[in-house]
């Protein structure tokens, strides 16, 4: 049975080795981006709304982890993405989705633990209760189980094929109406 536990920017931080080592296994990043992706996750704990999920085993061991916060001006993600909803899709649709809404920053389930309805959990616990209109977050732009999940959930392409400055993967932004649809 994995738990999922909610965890404040300070627990968070005290998991970050255990966060990582589920990163890591999921994503398969060069060894050398592990101490930025760190210290971007530490930072990310201190914007405002910040919420956690950490899905543990009845061990204690953590086996995946999501978290997300209220999106904002000034932050690279939501600014980056704002700036390309506009050019697409007109300034509306961009301050429909951006103006009041949950960033979903990360949400990784460790290989060995993805496929049990984990990934699902950490979704819409994070979405739970949230006072935000939407919710919104970015994922590889090719048919992966995420981009699955997230479209059964309700999530809508707001952008596809869509590079980060400085990247060079194809990303799709999505986008849902905030609470969640009920499960099907």
């Amino acid at each position: 049975m994995i738990d999922l536990r909610r965890a404040g920017p300070g627990e968070f931080i005290a998991a970050l080795p255990a966060v990582l080592d589920v990163y890591t296994a999921a994503m398969r990043p060069p060894a050398d981006q592990l101490s930025g992706r760190q210290g971007i996750m530490r930072n990310h704990a201190t914007f405002p709304g910040f919420t956690c999920l950490l899905a543990r085993t009845a061990q204690g061991a953590t086996v995946g982890f999501g978290y997300a916060f209220h999106g904002a001006a000034g932050q690279w993600w939501h600014d980056v993405v704002r700036q390309a909803l506009a050019e697409r899709a007109g300034p509306g649709s961009a301050s429909g989705w951006l103006d009041d809404a949950l960033e979903i920053a990360e949400l990784h389930v460790h290989p060995d633990h993805q496929g049990r309805g984990i990934g699902r959990r950490l979704v819409r616990g994070l979405c739970e209760g949230r006072p935000e209109r939407s919710a919104v977050l970015s994922t590889h732009d090719r048919p992966t189980a995420a981009r699955h999940l997230y479209r059964r959930l309700g999530f809508v392409d707001l952008l596809t094929m869509f590079v980060f400055p400085g990247g060079y993967e194809h990303y799709a932004i999505v986008g849902v109406p905030l609470p969640l649809p009920a499960p099907r």
